[in-house]
């Protein structure tokens, strides 16, 4: 009895051999989603590498838009590197983290995309306190990361894995202060700045500046969110300046333009990127007509590369793309280039990065200096007709 029961499972077990192996065929096993070609035959088709991109900003809370803009256009170059197949056996991937604008929260983010993603590079902070919360945690990780728009004096010192895309406050400042003695023929200034980081480094450079060149008569400062500006613009009004550099936002601006024009105080308003908004003529209408800043983009230049850039965000997000959404996307060209010339691991994409010299970016040509710093122009746009006009 025994012996039929062992002669009738060795039959069951040949006859499950035979079908596995007739089910198995001659089919060859299955390469990855993106398959960069044909293997030979005989051979699995090589998997792809996939290459983690980090981004850390505001994506919600009061600074969202600027986050938003920033993820918008990494995404679209992330997009166009994954299409057109640009780097041969790579797969780029992006992990958006949201610091609601938050220094803690930007320190975890920071944190979880360098231990927990274990990103190989990332694109941000947004913020300057961002990239500030994060640089200790990148340099200890050493995860190289690019920053598109955080404009604080000396950021990158110090950090051989920080760097950035964008002009400080610094020489935004000084840049258009020069500008505005030596072209626009102006030489009796007013400085009007709001209380934070971005306003006192902006209104430190042009003070600066201008009082080498010219004369700054009055500096009077406010607070984010103020709403009357009447005090300070009476007590510049009685040094009669020939012109005000406000060292502050959009909204701000917009508001301190319209007071002063209710004033009767005709004078030249000047500014740095925190007017690139559409809402600074929103909000000031005819009063910020023939207003001059410093910005990093204009999406109204003609050149090619910037057009394609600006149909394509306008047909992927219904919307204008801004100068945080511009750098941000020459940001993410800068890494991916720096991956084509050196490699995938991110000891190789910061020595790319530091190596970056000319770079065509729809910003301008960008180069890294041995600080991590950027060199390049200071576009310089104007309020004519309800519009940004390039003056520069």
């Amino acid at each position: 009895m025994n012996k039929k029961i062992i002669s009738l499972l060795s039959i069951l077990f040949l006859l499950s051999v035979l079908v596995a192996s007739g089910c198995g065929g001659n089919d060859q096993p299955s390469g990855p989603a993106s398959d960069p070609g044909p293997a030979s035959e005989g051979e699995e088709a090589p998997e792809s590498t996939v290459v983690k991109i980090g981004m850390v900003g505001p994506l919600s809370g009061g600074a969202a838009t600027y986050g938003q803009s920033v993820r918008n256009g990494v995404e679209i170059a992330v997009n166009e590197a994954n299409e057109n197949n640009e780097i041969e056996g790579v797969v780029l991937e992006l992990f958006a983290e949201d610091s609601e604008g938050d220094w803690s929260k930007a320190a975890n983010a920071f944190s979880k995309l360098a231990e927990q993603d274990k990103v190989n590079v990332i694109v941000g902070g947004v913020l300057s306190s961002e990239s500030e919360a994060g640089g200790p945690i990148i340099m200890s990780a050493q995860i190289p990361t690019i920053s598109p728009s955080s404009t604080a004096t000396g950021l990158t010192l110090g950090n051989p894995y920080l760097f950035r895309n964008c002009l400080s406050d610094e020489v935004q400042a000084s840049q258009l202060a020069e500008y505005a003695v030596t072209e626009l023929g102006l030489s009796k200034f007013a400085i009007l700045y709001t209380n934070n980081d971005y306003g006192v480094a902006l209104k430190n450079a042009f003070e600066e500046t201008a009082g080498s060149l010219a004369e700054v008569l009055a500096v009077e400062a406010f607070m984010d969110n103020d709403e009357n500006f009447k005090p300070q613009l009476t007590s510049i009004q009685q040094l009669n300046p020939e012109a005000i550099f406000i060292a502050g936002y959009y909204t701000e601006a917009a508001k301190i333009a319209q007071q002063a024009k209710e004033q009767g105080l005709d004078v030249q308003l000047l500014g740095a990127d925190g007017f690139y908004s559409p809402v600074l003529i929103e909000i000031g209408a005819d009063a910020v007509e023939g207003a001059i800043f410093t910005a990093g983009f204009h999406s109204g230049d003609e050149s090619p590369a910037v057009q394609n850039f600006v149909n394509n965000y306008r047909e992927l997000f219904n919307e204008e793309p801004d100068m945080f959404a511009a750098q941000a996307y020459d940001a993410a060209r800068i890494v991916i280039e720096a991956i084509k010339s050196k490699g995938t691991a991110p000891e190789q994409i910061r020595e790319g990065i530091a190596e970056t010299e000319n770079f065509p970016g729809i910003t301008g040509n960008t180069s890294i200096d041995e600080e991590g710093d950027t060199i390049k122009d200071v576009l310089i746009l104007k309020v004519e007709n309800g519009a940004f006009d390039r003056i520069r």
